[in-house]
């Protein structure tokens, strides 16, 4: 056996903790993330004004719910509808679209170029952020297999897809008619389904004739979280009206908080973590450990940029060191002032 095929690729622990990963990309902040989502919801409950909304929002760079959203490309394969449908939904919504949202009422199913059909779209439009695929059912392959494995498999298909493309696929997918304490448990299929993807959206009403609902969340990326909303008749938007969760502002912790202090008066900082962390206690009056120092310091990494502190660990004769200084610029002080 060719040795290259057995061979894993593995990195080691203390080289994982010191590189550079870009943080989580979210096109709309906090809420939904890159990565492949899934959104259950009964049927004609509502679902499609706000997938609709979201893609319109999304390629405005206009907020949602107050929620940052990143701007770029997006496309709505509106699989249940004709265009005239879409157009008179539209025509409820907005008084413009951009003309990078892109619509189709046609496309292929897994097994017949679905994903090679979204690859030479995102191919064409290089600046695509978002992709709606409504319904999940209608793409999915003609089998009677309903098993765990085949639902997880199909997700896993188009969760490879997503993350090829680093865009945000959301499957638009329905609920069973039994009800469960868990919404979750509540989407068609099984629990491959919520178990593959990386982020899980549930609308749900109390009634079916309420104007009112609750769109549950969870996900890798995202926390548990609970958004009360209500759908205008006079908008054809869905309004929220309360958030469980409070903090949404990405505020540094305390010790971190004192760390952009501390550096504003050391400057520039060039040896062992430990000496380090001896040093910012001493000013900050803390009694951190170098460990638990340093893990909060990765952590927030991409945080601290913003407020002008930069680092990198390295090993130099055998030692591990630490290189941490303070810079501040215009765009410094704008983080500053968010925060």
């Amino acid at each position: 056996m060719d040795d290259e095929k057995t061979k894993l690729a593995v990195i080691d622990g203390e080289t994982l903790m010191d590189m550079k990963l870009p943080p989580t990309k979210f096109c709309v902040d906090t809420l939904l993330p890159q990565g492949l989502c899934i959104l259950g919801g009964a049927s004609k409950i509502g679902k499609s004004w706000w997938v609709l909304d979201l893609c319109v929002r999304i390629a405005k760079g206009e907020p949602m719910w107050d929620l940052k959203t990143t701007g770029g490309t997006t496309l709505y394969l509106c699989l249940e509808d004709t265009l005239r449908r879409v157009q008179n939904r539209l025509l409820c919504i907005t008084d413009e679209v951009p003309p990078n949202a892109f619509f189709a009422t046609s496309a292929g199913t897994l097994s017949d170029g679905l994903c090679e059909q979204i690859r030479y779209f995102v191919k064409e439009h290089p600046y695509t952020v978002f992709v709606a695929v409504d319904t999940f059912q209608i793409v999915r392959n003609n089998s009677i297999d309903t098993s765990y494995a085949n639902d997880y498999e199909e997700i896993r298909i188009l969760k490879q897809l997503a993350d090829e493309l680093s865009i945000c696929l959301l499957l638009v997918h329905h609920l069973r008619k039994q009800g469960d304490s868990d919404p979750f448990n509540k989407l068609t299929g099984t629990t491959g389904i919520v178990g593959a993807v990386d982020t899980a959206f549930v609308l749900d009403k109390s009634r079916r004739n309420a104007d009112s609902a609750t769109l549950y969340c969870t996900g890798r990326d995202v926390e548990d979280r609970q958004l009360e909303l209500r759908f205008s008749k006079e908008e054809f938007v869905w309004k929220m009206l309360g958030d469980s969760m409070e903090n949404r502002e990405m505020l540094l912790p305390k010790e971190m908080e004192l760390l952009v202090e501390f550096m504003k008066v050391q400057k520039k900082y060039s040896g062992s973590n430990t000496e380090f962390c001896e040093r910012y206690n001493e000013y900050a009056g803390q009694a951190v450990s170098a460990r638990g120092l340093k893990r909060l310091m990765n952590l927030w990494e991409y945080r601290l940029a913003d407020f002008g502190v930069r680092f990198r660990s390295h090993r130099s004769n055998g030692a591990r060191l630490l290189e941490i200084e303070y810079s501040f610029s215009a765009g410094d002080e704008s983080a500053v002032g968010d925060g």
